[in-house]
């Protein structure tokens, strides 16, 4: 097994110091400083230094992280064979992703897992793709459905294999009466002028939102806050703004609003991505739960869904 003091360097430096580490770890400062100095002490060599009111990783600190990411993935290789020689799975087996997707994605994989194995305890975790990362890099989770974001590590990054699993598409939701529901094609530059709701600034659906709107050539005026579909759905009814929604995200009925698909070049749409540590896609019960997700995933968008 891959030394935990390693993991503990390994969130110190995503981080950027002990106290954040040790808040997403659930570990106190003092635990964390504990572990990086027995580390230290074992490897013979000095892993942080002070920085300005900080701390920063050393030369040496960067080669132990460097070679962890490859013992790290020959371990997952490991686990990945030798459970392939196991009559049945046990232990434990975590799911996460992002609101949508563990709404109407995960649900289902995670059932079907539980009834060929039921030896084999499944959890899911609802969190934002970030969180993701992080549960994945603490062992927390096995498989993530993550949307990429600019805040989402690079598909170069060892520490994880991303694999593409779909583009799902924003649609514009507009008042039911709205002059844009009766045009035949609707790009989304033909809502720059309209007042946005948008989501929580710093967050995934305010980054997805406001990153399509300039890469159609404007920036959106940003006139309501809302982070639920819902929400955003009932502030629309009301001729408050506009919305763009996922098209894995339903409409409430409830609500006078009109889903219109947009067209463009690219027409927008956001990325997800399933994300594994590297070396566990192979794990057979990572394989199989890709598979559920891809399968379930296919056909969810026919041409004209409205």
């Amino acid at each position: 097994m891959i030394d935990p003091k390693l993991k503990v360097l390994q969130m110190v430096d995503g981080y950027g110091g002990v106290t954040a580490a040790a808040e997403a770890m659930r570990l106190t400062p003092s635990a964390v400083s504990y572990q990086l100095r027995q580390l230290a002490e074992q490897l013979g060599v000095k892993l942080i230094e002070p920085a300005g009111r900080g701390i920063k990783l050393t030369a040496a600190a960067r080669t132990v992280l460097r070679h962890t990411v490859v013992m790290q993935a020959q371990w997952e290789q490991a686990r990945s064979e030798l459970a392939a020689t196991a009559e049945e799975p046990t232990g434990s087996f975590t799911l996460c992703g992002f609101s949508t997707a563990a709404t109407h994605l995960l649900p289902p994989a995670a059932a079907t897992l539980r009834h060929h194995h039921p030896r084999l305890s499944i959890r899911l975790v609802e969190a934002e793709p970030v969180r993701c990362f992080e549960l994945l890099l603490s062992g927390e989770a096995d498989l993530g459905l993550v949307v990429v974001t600019s805040d989402s590590p690079p598909l170069s990054d060892e520490r994880f294999d991303q694999q593409p699993l779909l583009d799902d598409p924003l649609d514009l939701v507009v008042p039911v009466d709205h002059p844009l529901t009766r045009q035949r094609r609707v790009s989304l530059a033909d809502a720059a002028r309209e007042p946005w709701i948008l989501g929580t600034p710093g967050g995934t659906y305010h980054q997805l939102v406001v990153t399509a709107c300039m890469s159609a050539g404007f920036t959106p005026y940003f006139a309501h806050q809302a982070d639920e579909w819902d929400t955003g759905q009932a502030m629309v009814a009301q001729g408050l703004g506009v919305v763009l929604v996922p098209r894995l995200a339903r409409i409430n009925t409830e609500w006078a609003v009109a889903r219109v698909p947009l067209s463009g070049e690219p027409a927008p749409a956001r990325r997800i991505l399933a994300a594994t540590r590297n070396g566990a896609a192979r794990h057979p019960v990572v394989a199989q739960a890709l598979d559920l997700i891809k399968t379930s995933s296919s056909g969810l968008f026919p041409p004209g869904r409205r």
